[in-house]
């Protein structure tokens, strides 16, 4: 029997559906995002194609866990969560963009080219929606919501992972309808990451006076 590190033959739809969850994941939480593939993978549950065996390392799984755990305290500290989020632009993104890169390494050039694109895309889709969600929240004095909120990104992100393993198109229905509702609000998407950025270099000008 094959190990499930070597198992490389994912159905299309089902590697397409799986691409599109984890980088929809990725967007919200990409530590989570990372240590729940590589634990997948220990247990059988994901087949991990060859470009993304790194994953499934205890050392890679270690760290990914460690960041998450300290953007899971980082995310509820109010004014902080802007300096954090805005740096995770750079980092969700094309993180996202390498996963799906390396997931269709078998694939020809240009269909790997655009599972890239379409990966960040995604990626920075939900990462957008996050930000506008948070622009409606934050305003708030209390700090209850934000908390909720980013507990609820936290719990969506490994769901979201974990479900597209063992229902790949319920996951990517889910991610459908989530991408329709953040594209339906896109103006307002990007009016929260200027918003997010304007207000992170707040942050760093005040802390640095």
């Amino acid at each position: 029997m094959a190990s499930p590190l070597t198992i490389t033959t994912l159905p299309p739809s089902e590697l397409v559906a799986l691409l599109v969850a984890t980088s929809f994941a990725a967007g919200l939480n990409v530590y989570a995002t990372v240590a729940t593939l590589g634990l997948l993978a220990h247990a059988g549950l994901l087949p991990l194609p060859p470009a993304l065996h790194l994953l499934a390392s205890w050392y890679v799984i270690a760290a990914s866990a460690a960041m998450f755990a300290i953007e899971f305290f980082a995310d509820k500290i109010p004014a902080f969560d802007l300096l954090w989020n805005a740096l995770h632009t750079f980092i969700r993104i094309p993180i996202a963009a390498l996963l799906a890169y390396g997931a269709t390494a078998t694939l020809s050039p240009w269909e790997q080219l655009a599972a890239t694109v379409a990966g960040g895309a995604i990626a920075l889709a939900s990462h957008g929606g996050k930000t506008a969600v948070r622009a409606a929240v934050t305003p708030s004095p209390e700090p209850f919501s934000n908390i909720t909120l980013s507990l609820g990104e936290d719990g969506l992100a490994i769901f979201l992972t974990w479900f597209a393993t063992q229902h790949p198109y319920g996951a990517i229905a889910i991610v459908a309808v989530l991408l329709a509702v953040i594209i339906m609000l896109a103006r307002w998407v990007v009016r929260s990451l200027r918003a997010l950025f304007l207000g992170a270099e707040r942050e760093v000008a005040s802390s640095g006076g």
